[in-house]
């Protein structure tokens, strides 16, 4: 595992700044990585790491893993929440890591003497203990072979709007096969 300054530097440069999520999400997915017995998060498609926001820390928790949507190892779950949950794909130990709320007061505690917010959330991100960042547990992750990396394991066409939809997301309705979108859990509008 490269270290965090590397880690950062990297960061920075994918996200296009440095932010205090940005270090927030270096520390929380070397930590996760750690955790479940990750030395070299990039290597393969034994790590898939659920986030669990969309915001500046998932682009730094992607730089440190390697875990892509693309790929089929990252997940999004759309809780809003500043965690992530580590799976090693192959002993199945998987860790949840949560940034502590106290840490944004901590920050202004440790480091008022920092000129603004951003370099006191920055300095104490980079530099506390973990203990005084994140809490962690361990969980069980159930991954459905449908979620797993490799290739589609189903593909079915949409009875209704006739596009392809894999891996078992379509929706059985009334003895029809339906994407979500057409089983009414559509997010977009059509003009």
């Amino acid at each position: 595992m490269n270290t965090l300054t590397e880690y950062l530097v990297e960061a920075e440069k994918n996200h296009g700044h440095m932010c205090p999520g940005q270090a927030l999400g270096v520390r929380m997915a070397m930590l996760g990585c750690r955790l479940v017995g990750i030395e070299e998060p990039k290597a393969g498609k034994r790590l898939i790491v659920f986030v669990e926001i969309d915001r500046c820390a998932a682009d730094a928790i992607n730089t440190v893993t390697g875990c892509r949507l693309g790929r089929r190892t990252l997940k999004h779950r759309d809780f809003g929440k500043l965690a992530a949950t580590f799976l090693n794909t192959e002993t199945n130990e998987a860790v949840r890591v949560v940034a502590h709320e106290s840490s944004r007061g901590l920050a202004k505690e440790l480091f008022g003497h920092l000129p603004t917010k951003k370099e006191q959330q920055l300095e104490a991100y980079k530099t506390l203990p973990e203990e005084r960042l994140f809490s962690w547990s361990r969980v069980r992750v159930n991954l459905p072979d449908a979620d797993r990396p490799g290739h589609p394991l189903s593909r079915v066409i949409c009875d209704e709007c006739g596009e392809g939809v894999n891996d078992r997301r379509e929706v059985a309705r009334g003895g029809r096969s339906l994407c979500r979108a057409c089983a009414g859990e559509r997010y977009y509008e059509e003009l």
